[in-house]
């Protein structure tokens, strides 16, 4: 029987909790998942409303209205209102601004009652509703004015007269500090979302680029090494009756190369298990360029090397070494040609790489579009060089190289 799955109910201000209930009983929940009820600091200021408000009653005995029953249903409906600022800010903006709008009014005493308008509409504000806020403010101020200086002739308390235009500069700098302070927090709160989502997106593309290097190190080690031991396996397949010392010369080769990749593959993997340490071997670089030769001779191709170049940093020197390898790989596969030439350049800061060899070609892959070849043009791009792989005119094929070039710091 499958487990029914208990539904979450917001309690408070803090996050929500477990209750037991059928699916679905709390559906609006579910809907307004990103807004909780403020139970706590509703609660909290609407007490704060009431005693402020009965303390102002009895500093304005005799110039305005007392509290009475309707005067306490306005302060607790004003600020009940805040209740659902979270979800509905335009609404509660303006129903705290006519709650607190009728009950100066109605004659009742100054005090926190323009504390709710000015929550609500903060509310507002930082919720992107900046219009709504800024107009039931402009209202409230507006009605303040119409009731104070025109109404008050036929609202209570009997006998009150209009108040100095002072306290009314007062108001209005009261609203101003708090549209000021609403846009403040929302163009902070606005700085803050894009910093979070600058950082989660370098985070990504780090994360990205990333699995791309490994991904690009993996291929470079398989596709040489399986390319080897693919062309070895079938030397000793077919030299295994009639020369079983060649036999053996082509399985030696297979271990050698399986054992080297092993090595390669498990230097990768260790960099995702410890992430941040140095690696146990380095990287390798233009100095195992004999390697990669001798390699090659054991699948049966040649390889002429010209030029020396001293060691580099280790970007340019692994980019280089891979580069080599794939395109040594790559003549191994897709070429009918036993013979590769390799020039190494380096003058005014730039490495050149040239690798041709004579063709023909063989195979669908053969014209530069597999991952091999998309994997160089990535290395050279990372250190800012560029990539020339494509058939020549004799029927050859040839990849240029160009890296930037810098001397590797003695020590």
């Amino acid at each position: 029987m499958e487990e029914q799955r208990t539904p979450v109910a917001p309690t408070g201000d803090g996050p929500p909790r477990r209750r037991h209930g059928p699916p679905g009983w709390d559906r609006w929940n579910d809907e307004e998942r990103g807004a909780r009820w403020p139970w706590r600091s509703t609660l909290l200021l609407t007490a704060f409303v009431l005693l402020g408000s009965t303390f102002a009653a009895h500093a304005q005995h005799g110039d305005r209205v007392g509290l009475d029953v309707f005067a306490r249903v306005l302060l607790v409906a004003g600020s009940g209102l805040l209740l659902w600022r979270q979800r509905y800010p335009v609404a509660v903006a303006f129903g705290t601004a006519a709650v607190a709008l009728v009950y100066v009014a109605a004659g009742y005493p100054y005090g926190p009652v323009f504390l709710p308008v000015a929550v609500g509409c903060f509310s507002a504000v930082v919720a992107g509703h900046r219009r709504a806020a800024w107009t039931a403010i402009g209202l409230l101020w507006a009605g303040h004015l119409l009731v104070s200086h025109w109404l008050y002739r036929w609202l209570p308390p009997t006998g009150d007269g209009p108040p100095s235009w002072m306290q009314e500069v007062g108001v209005a700098t009261w609203v101003v500090a708090v549209v000021a302070l609403s846009e403040l927090v929302r163009v902070r709160r606005e700085q803050w979302a894009r910093e979070r989502a600058e950082r989660a997106q370098a985070a990504r593309r780090r994360a990205d680029e990333e699995r791309l290097r490994i991904a690009r190190e993996l291929h470079d080690v398989l596709a040489h090494s399986i390319s080897v031991i693919n062309v070895q396996a079938g030397v000793g397949l077919a030299l295994l009756d009639s020369d079983p010392e060649q036999a053996r010369t082509a399985l030696t080769t297979i271990k050698a190369a399986s054992k080297e990749a092993l090595g390669e593959v498990r230097q990768v993997l260790d960099t995702l298990r410890a992430p941040g340490e140095a690696p146990r071997t380095p990287a390798p670089g233009l100095d195992r360029l004999p390697e990669l030769v001798e390699q090659a001779a054991r699948a049966g191709l040649t390889v002429d090397v010209q030029g020396e170049v001293p060691p580099a940093t280790a970007g340019t020197d692994l980019a280089a070494f891979r580069i080599v390898q794939e395109a040594l790989t790559n003549v191994v596969r897709h070429s009918g040609s036993r013979h590769a030439r390799v020039r190494l350049d380096h003058a005014q800061g730039v490495l050149r790489l040239l690798i041709d060899d004579d063709g023909p070609a063989t195979g669908v892959d053969a014209g530069g579009t597999g991952n091999g070849l998309a994997g160089m043009r990535e290395r050279a791009a990372a250190l800012g060089g560029t990539i020339e792989a494509g058939p020549r005119d004799d029927g050859g094929f040839r990849v240029l190289a160009v890296l930037p070039w810098k001397a590797k710091e003695e020590r």
